[in-house]
């Protein structure tokens, strides 16, 4: 398994990346080509749907609403797992946390991701 600290560095960047070309190319590298995203009340199958999945979040939290993502320690995994919290800040304040499961396939590429909010937006 890939060193799982770049590999969620590379999972958060891309949702606050504010270039559309270089977005979608960062998705194809991160998920596999039938990954898919699971939050509480929606389901993103495929690289169409990750990326306005994705750009639908940038354009309204970071975009638009000047937070930024960053990724929290710990970070762990094992037998193709990874899991590990996030946070979205504005001004040094942080605003959202959530936890994402995350299960890769043999190429090291997500599968699926499974977001959960423990913190959401107060905003």
């Amino acid at each position: 398994m890939a060193d799982l600290h770049e590999l969620v560095s590379r999972y958060v960047a891309v949702w606050n990346e504010p270039d559309p070309v270089s977005r979608r190319q960062q998705i194809a590298a991160l998920w596999a080509d039938d990954g898919s995203h699971f939050t509480p009340n929606q389901d993103y199958h495929g690289y169409t749907a990750l990326e306005t999945r994705i750009t639908g979040a940038y354009d309204k939290w970071v975009r638009d609403g000047g937070h930024v993502f960053r990724p929290r320690d710990p970070v762990d995994g094992h037998h193709d797992t990874v899991r590990f919290q996030w946070e979205m800040v504005r001004d040094n304040t942080v605003v959202s946390v959530g936890f994402d499961f995350l299960l890769l396939g043999e190429d090291g590429r997500i599968r699926a991701d499974y977001q959960f909010l423990d913190q959401p937006p107060t905003a």
